[in-house]
Order: structure tokens, then sequence, then C-alpha cells
């Protein structure tokens, strides 16, 4: 546990040693209020209801202080100037200027998770705080999760004593899958990063085609990024005895927004669901009070994935969309009725996963853009500059991808569609697929996926080596 505990920490010390300081500090913050929160309930007095509600709001008052000094404080300051600056008062400095501490939102969502379950009763506060700190600090999904839950991860923690940590079943299919991640990182995301980069630094010459292209290269890019980062923190636990929460499964091929989000990004979307969404009263009062629930739970998704008002717009769109879904059911179900159109065919499922994948792109062009108004010359463009004859007059290679990249980049994808059919027909990741596969069969696609890497991956000299997206929330 102690060397595990010392490697989280030098990893995480690499980015920067200082705010190794702040890792600690919401570590003993939120283990202090377990402690005392499970000593209150213990005492069982009068008052200990209002006790515990207190101590939990102190944990969440320093640890999202922390939390919205190194996140959210610059918004802050110019969302007050701009409104003073309508009324001609002068503006505010900004004291400080901090780094964003790479994994903190991560890291605080993880923690005050812990304090929730234990005021909840779920789990038992941890006694031992370096047990604790592992738990927060856990190497391979602390800069980027999964969020993981204190039931499963701590859960596992405390049995570290009792666990074989060679486990051969685990450590194949963690291996498999941490190459799959690999792959989808290093092979897909970051090469379709040089077109979309490309266009959207040339954005005053791009045209219909260029945005469109652009917007499903993101879609595709954030994709790989992510779920690829999530492959290999999840592969690597595996490899030492630990089992990650799974945090995409397939989500280009939900029927629905809400279908998505079950799929995307699974712990973040899980964590709001139970620690904001139903402690906000859910489904429970009312359709409206419903509708209010879910833009707020979207609102502060947004706000979590970065300090900028287009975040916000971003998640504000996933709301709307859901609740406009949801309002227009009675109606889709009469037009369906009226026009005898079945919901059985393939046919029309995949006319769901179309709509719904053309809907998350088009939000994706606000998450992307650097700010609203990128994002409205984006659509603008994408709307108004129709150039079909680009598709045919090879300018698209003139943003970072040549023919050859485009062919390495089509062939990756089909690598990636067949490990998307895996997961969605077996419902089990490709590392475990792999595992129960034949020997030969196994290192065959091992050697693969060692060789595509390391003569089709973006990396060397010649390359400026794109840092996961998600680091920086």
């Amino acid at each position: 546990m102690y060397w595990l505990l010392m490697a989280s920490y030098y990893f995480y010390m690499c980015w920067n040693y200082k705010y190794a300081v702040l890792i600690f500090a919401a570590t003993l913050v939120t283990y202090l209020s377990g402690i005392w929160i499970k000593k209150v309930r213990d005492k069982g007095k009068d008052n200990s209801t209002k006790t515990l509600k207190w101590l939990v709001a102190m944990s969440f008052i320093v640890t999202l202080g922390i939390l919205f000094v190194f996140k959210y404080l610059d918004l802050a300051i110019d969302s007050v100037n701009t409104f003073l600056n309508i009324f001609h008062i002068s503006l505010i400095s900004n004291p400080f200027s901090l780094l964003l501490p790479v994994g903190i939102s991560f890291y605080t969502f993880q923690t005050l998770g812990y304090v929730i379950d234990v005021y909840r009763g779920d789990v038992d506060a941890e006694k031992n705080f370096f047990r604790y700190a592992l738990f927060v600090s856990f190497f391979p999904q602390l800069v980027a999760g999964p969020i993981e839950r204190s039931k499963n991860l701590l859960g596992q923690i405390r049995d570290l004593d009792k666990k074989r940590m060679w486990n051969y079943e685990g450590f194949v299919s963690g291996f498999g899958l941490m190459l799959y991640g690999l792959f989808m990182k290093m092979v897909i995301a970051d090469r379709v990063s040089l077109f979309v980069d490309g266009v959207y630094n040339d954005l005053y010459l791009a045209g219909t085609v260029e945005t469109v292209l652009a917007a499903v290269g993101f879609s595709i890019q954030i994709y790989t990024d992510f779920a690829g980062y999530s492959a290999i923190a999840i592969g690597a636990a595996r490899m030492m005895g630990f089992n990650l929460m799974e945090n995409f499964n397939t989500p280009y091929l939900a029927t629905s927004i809400a279908d998505f989000w079950h799929r995307w990004h699974i712990s973040l979307s899980t964590w709001f669901r139970d620690y904001l969404y139903i402690p906000l009263g859910g489904n429970r009062k009312g359709k409206w009070r419903k509708y209010l629930n879910l833009m707020i739970t979207f609102w502060v998704s947004g706000l979590w994935h970065g300090a900028a008002w287009h975040y916000v717009v971003w998640g504000g769109i996933h709301g709307f969309y859901q609740v406009v879904g949801d309002l227009l059911k009675p109606a889709r179900e009469k037009c369906r009725k009226l026009l005898n159109i079945s919901e059985e065919p393939v046919s029309y499922k995949i006319g769901q996963i179309f709509i719904t994948y053309c809907l998350t792109t088009f939000a994706w062009i606000f998450f992307r853009s650097s700010s609203m108004l990128e994002a409205a010359k984006f659509i603008k463009h994408m709307i108004t500059r129709f150039n079909p004859w680009v598709l045919f007059d090879e300018s698209l290679y003139e943003y970072g991808l040549d023919s050859r990249e485009v062919l390495i980049l089509l062939f990756a994808l089909c690598i990636l569609i067949i490990g998307s059919l895996i997961r969605y027909k077996k419902g089990e990741d490709v590392g475990k697929f792999l595992y129960k596969q034949n020997l030969m069969f196994r290192w065959i696609v091992f050697l693969f996926f060692i060789i595509t890497i390391i003569v089709f991956g973006e990396y060397g000299v010649d390359f400026s080596s794109a840092q996961f997206i998600y680091f920086a929330f």
C-alpha cells in the first residue's frame, strides 16, 4: 500500500510538485470530515443530524473553495468585470496568477463523493489515513478518472492485504485494454486532432465541408482521446489487481441523448445523478421541477468541464435536448402510429443512432471552440459557405493530414468500429474479449497493436504531442 501511495504522489508531482499540497489538503479535510461524521453518528445525540450537515457543508466549502480559486476565480472576475463595465465602474483585478492543477476536478469530486457516502451511511469512515490517501491519489485514474466510488476502490484498498496481486487473467486482459487505449489515443485521436486544429486555426478560410468534417473529427477525437485514457487507466489498474468502473460504453451507438449519457463518461454522469440530480428532487416533484433539475445538473456538468461560459452552454444544450425530447415524446408516438412506423426494424434504430450522433456532434462545437464567438463563427461558416468542390480539388489536405495520413486514419477507424462492435455485442471490453481467445490469435492482435502504435502513432521530434484533453479538467 505504501509503495503504491508513494508512486501515486510521485506520478502527480511529475507535473508540478507544488500542487501535491492541494491533493494532500483535499485528502486531509475529507478524511477528517469522515472521521468526525462517524463519531457524531456513533454518539447519537438529539442534534446529531444538524451537526452532520454542518460537517458535510464545511467539507464542501473547503474542498470546493480550493477548486474555485484554482479553476473558476478567473471566470468569476471576468464575469463581474463584464457586468461592471456596463455601468462604467472600475474593474476588479485578479490578485493571483495560478496554473490549473492537473486532475483537480476529478479528485475533488472523488473526495466529496466519499464524504457524502459516509454521511449517508453507505460506507464506513476510513480510519487509516494512508489507505484513504491512496484511494484519493491512486495514480492510474488520478488525473482523468474514472471518478471512483468509495464502495468500489476504497473497498479494494481495504482488502489489499488479502488481494493476490498477480492474476493472469487480469494481467493479460489489462495489457490488451492498455494497448487498445494507446491505439485510440496515439493512432486516432492525435492524428485527427491535426485536421481539427488546422480547421480551427484557419477558420476564416473554412467553408461548409471543412467545418462539418472538423465537427465530425472532433467528435472522434474527444471520444478516442478520453476513452483511450480510460482504457489505459482501467487496464493498468487491472494488471495490478484492481477493478475500476467502466467509463465508456459505445456512446456513439446511443439511441437518444439520455442513452448517450448512460454511455459517455459514466463515472461523472452517475456522480451527478446520485449526488446532485436526485438530491435536487430528481423526477419526484413533478414534470417542470424535473426539467429544472435536469437543466441545473447539465449546467453544472458543463461548468465542471471548464471555467468558461461556452462549456456551460454545451451542458445546457444537452439538458435542453433531454427536456425537449421528453416534451415531444407523446407527439413522436402519435406520428409513429399515424405513419405506421414500427420501432422493431434495425433501420429505425439506425435512424435514432444517426440523429443522436448529429445532435451530440453539434453540441461538441461549443465544447471545442475557445469562446462563444468562435462557436458562432464556426456554425455560420458551416451553414453559409457551401463548397462541395473542395472534396475533389485536394485542398482538404492543407489542413494537417495528407492523403497517406487520411488512409491511415480510415484504417484505424475501421479497427475502432470493430472494437466498438465487440463491446456492443459481447458486453465486454476489448481486453476481456482477447483474453478469451486462443493464445496465438491473442498475441497476433497484441503484436498488431504494438507495431501499429510504433509505426503509425503520432509522436517523435517533429510532432507536438497533444496531452489528453481531459487532463485540463
